[in-house]
């Protein structure tokens, strides 16, 4: 309880700095951006659910990048054999390899030598490819698998920088742009509600070359020369044609320095100007003049723009392209032109987008909740432990404030489920100092003068705290791994806010106990106002414990059948499909809503309120035909909505495909298995097996009745059961085992007390002991948690409503379920492993039982 001059200042200075890190946010960015350098700045990035905006995720289709990629080592590979004069009667692409059937088998070797040609590359450096045979005169070419994974991560740098560029290109003001390995796109557009024209002109691969055509040849699709491509000829205005260009590029669109869109003053169209750099004018002027008189096509993205025939040799290392190109193609084609060409297609797999009066409300709806629930809490320690009810609450708010520091010093994206961890964060974090103050009154009971009592508190007190901690610590640390989107957030903010409760809740509330202490010298302490719970209870819960268990196992059980028949109403985050959120004008028309959308072929539309009268919930399933039917049904409806229901408003749009929905359920299956796993290992740790089991089999009792919780909201509310809901049974797990853990602290205290006391009165003792920690802990974040459910709005009410849930359970199943599971599996091993210890020491005196 001793704090040295030195001590003080360094606690007092953490927290004023967390203070002042705190303040930038309630600034505007335009006011601290007139500020000397030196002054914190920093800010709590808000995530698209809150400002409004884009968030899509995309994936760089390797697939195709690896076939052009074996196509051009097919065409290389049959140019070196030519070169070296060795006759082959076949060469073709087989999986992800080049055969190669050679005329004459003898030359196998002298193949061999030259197809390593193609491998040379600078002294060091990875081969490209395995050459081997696999016949007599046959010869197998394959990419090995260190070339293959440096290319694609070469590909998935190359495509963000291409990204980054395009995306600034079209004046988006602070773009997020991420690659998310192995093959995948991350981008966040703050304030793009409708992110159609974006992904427009990020999906288009811009790819243009140069080839010659084939003149000799006729464009039948049934049989095409080889090193030929059949493509469409674009360049007559209204109709495409098949045409036949060599496959053989003469001059690659990388040798591009400038394309500029420019109106032609002959036709009144418009045309694109391009200047090569000085390899990519010597190639063109190359070809131009030994090619007069012959057709030279322009290729962009397999398709053919223009394909003029040579007059006279080019050779000032500009041209120009002719198409049908409008304004904003021209100008869109040269932009894509300038910023480069995408190694391999893009598909976009994954879209969400916020309106910024949504996010407004979302924002508004928070802060309220917020402070509510912050109010609540601070009420309620102030009304239970009076002065040192005030103590905790200063450090419940200087938690609060050092928190939002912690995320503007990271800067961190506070999303609308981390603004629910931020409040359930205030909740939690006044467990300890509860703990705390009850194990002081403890101490006082039992004679203690003050400052004995209080330090016996604090060191008592601590075990505990830390292991509650650390359990809800680990789950939120294996929900950021699993997690994904604003889930991660939420997971951020409560691990940061139960870590910084570990420094406020004990050594600020000491200091500001000991301070206290020092300067008045109490005689006596009163730590409560008001009790909730009896000072002295003697409840026989072990007289209940069959009953407690069988109904336990039986909702449990009831909940297991739910979860086939019906079954949970999954949401797109883990099934896939489309969900937009329309605001109507006035009370929404479902049937005319109904009638309109089911005429656009998109499959069954289902239509929900969602909240006010003039909310409608639009869900479509996944659509067939992969993630470019799934773009364009999210387009065909916002686009009919638009049309036809003028003075409505689309608030919010998700689309989820096949391949992260999969993801999603899988990460989140796994993140509730790892947790169990994660629990039993540490309890079983700090424990005994006993206790871990019996945490565990309890924690699998309270998911199987939130669960089916989940499937009686769903089927009588339309609640879904997606990302945040996964976060929800996480949170209410680490509240759940955090209350089991205060209760077998204490019983693992006793153990050692009372040699001999009967286990099942020991756990009763136990119990009651703890009850009005347990009680006390439950309404903090009961309280803290009643806003989100009736103010937090409808995002947030399913969240609220099952941690609520989750509360209530957790409490009950801490007292007649986790209890009673120790009691049937330690009756024996439990006490006989007490009395050993116990007797080792040699100074514990057994004290007598609570009546009975």
């Amino acid at each position: 309880m001793y704090f040295s001059r030195s001590r003080i200042i360094a606690v007092i200075a953490i927290c004023l700095i967390g203070v002042l890190l705190a303040l930038p946010n309630v600034f505007s960015r335009d006011t601290l951006d007139k500020l000397p350098g030196w002054v914190p700045t920093r800010q709590v990035n808000l995530g698209l659910d809150l400002r409004g905006g884009s968030y899509l995720l995309m994936q760089i289709d390797l697939a195709t990048m690896n076939k052009e990629r074996l196509d051009s080592t097919l065409d290389s590979a049959r140019t070196a054999l030519r070169t070296a004069k060795i006759p082959f009667t076949s060469a073709e692409t087989q999986g992800d390899a080049v055969l190669i059937t050679l005329r004459d088998p003898a030359q196998t070797q002298d193949a061999i030598s030259a197809l390593n040609k193609l491998d040379a590359g600078p002294a060091g450096s990875t081969s490209i490819y395995d050459i081997a045979t696999t016949g007599a005169g046959q010869i197998k070419l394959a990419m090995t698998a260190a070339a293959a994974r440096e290319r694609a991560g070469h590909a998935l740098e190359q495509s963000v920088s291409i990204v980054r560029r395009r995306v600034d290109g079209t004046g988006v003001a602070q773009p997020q742009i991420s690659r998310q390995d192995p093959d995948r796109i991350l981008l966040e557009l703050p304030g793009v509600k409708d992110p159609e024209a974006i992904k427009k002109i990020i999906g288009t691969t811009a790819k243009m070359d140069f080839h010659l055509v084939d003149e000799t040849g006729v464009p039948d699709p049934a049989h095409v020369p080889p090193g030929d491509m059949l493509l469409q000829d674009e360049s007559r205005s209204g109709q495409a044609v098949p045409i036949l260009v060599k496959r053989k590029i003469e001059v690659s669109g990388e040798n591009l320095t400038n394309a500029s869109p420019q109106s032609d003053q002959q036709t009144g169209g418009w045309v694109i100007n391009f200047k090569f750099d000085s390899v990519g004018a010597r190639k063109f002027a190359q070809v131009t003049e030994q090619n007069v008189g012959h057709r030279f096509a322009v290729v962009l993205d397999g398709k053919v723009v223009t394909a003029p025939v040579i007059r006279e040799p080019i050779t000032g290392g500009s041209g120009q392209i002719s198409g049908n190109f409008t304004a904003q193609d021209a100008t869109d084609t040269a932009m894509l032109l300038n910023a480069g060409a995408l190694p391999a297609p893009i598909k976009f797999i994954e879209e969400r987008s916020v309106g910024p009066d949504l996010g407004a409300d979302s924002i508004k709806a928070g802060v309220y909740a917020t402070v509510i629930g912050l109010t609540l809490v601070l009420a309620y320690m102030l009304v239970s432990y009076g002065l040192f009810g005030l103590f905790a609450d200063i450090a419940v708010v200087v938690n609060l404030l050092m928190t939002i520091a912690a995320l503007s010093l990271l800067q961190a994206t506070l999303t609308l489920p981390g603004i629910a961890g931020l409040l359930l964060s205030v909740g939690m974090s006044v467990d300890a100092n509860i703990l705390i103050n009850e194990r002081i009154r403890e101490e006082l009971k039992n004679g203690k003068p003050p400052f004995s009592a209080m330090e016996a508190g604090f060191s008592k007190a601590w075990s505990t705290i830390i292991d509650s901690n650390l359990t809800t610590l680990i789950k939120m640390a294996i929900l950021y791994a699993f997690g994904a989107g604003v889930v991660r957030g939420f997971a951020v903010t409560i691990f940061l806010g139960i870590m910084i409760s570990m420094f406020t809740s004990t050594l600020l509330v000491r200091l500001m106990m000991t301070t206290w202490m020092r300067r008045r010298r109490p005689k006596q302490l009163k730590i409560s106002l008001i009790r909730f719970v009896p000072d002295k209870t003697n409840f026989h819960f072990m007289n209940g414990r069959f009953w407690g268990i069988g109904l336990s196992v039986a909702l449990s059980v009831a909940s297991v059948v739910l979860f086939f028949t019906p079954g949970l109403n999954y949401g797109i985050d883990f099934i896939g499909g489309i969900q937009i959120e329309l605001k109507t004008d006035g009370p929404a028309d479902f049937g005319a809503l109904r009638s309109d959308l089911d005429k656009l072929g998109v499959g069954p539309v289902k239509l929900q309120q969602f909240g006010a009268p003039d909310q409608v919930l639009i869900r479509l399933d996944r659509q067939p035909g992969g993630d470019d039917a799934q773009n364009a049904a999210v387009a065909k409806v916002k686009g009919d909505l638009t049309q036809n229901f003028k003075n409505s408003e689309v608030q919010s749009t998700t689309s989820v495909g096949a391949t992260v929905s999969g993801e999603l359920f899988q990460d989140g299956m796994t993140a509730l298995g790892l947790a169990l796993l994660a629990m039993l290992a540490y309890i079983w740790f700090r424990f005994e097996w006993q206790f871990g089991v019996g945490a565990v089999l309890t924690l699998i009792l309270d998911v199987t009745k939130t669960i089916g919780f989940f499937v009686l909201t769903g089927w009588l509310l339309g609640w879904q059961f997606d990302l945040e809901s996964i976060a929800a049974i996480l949170a209410i797990m680490g509240y759940s085992i955090n209350d089991k853990v205060v209760v077998y602290d204490r019983v693992r205290e006793n153990l050692r007390k009372y040699r001999s006391m009967p286990l099942r009165e020991l756990i009763d003792l136990s119990i009651n002991e703890t009850l009005s920690r347990t009680i006390g802990t439950s309404t903090s974040v009961f309280l803290a948690t009643i806003p989100l459910a009736l103010i937090g709005g409808e995002a947030l009410l399913p969240f609220a409503a099952v941690m609520l849930w989750g509360i209530v359970l957790s409490t009950i199943s801490s007292i007649m379920i986790a209890a009673p599971i120790l009691l049937f599996l330690g009756e024996k091993k439990l006490r006989r492993n007490a009395t050993t210890i116990a007797g080792g020491r040699g100074s514990v005196i057994d004290q007598p039982a609570p009546a009975r």
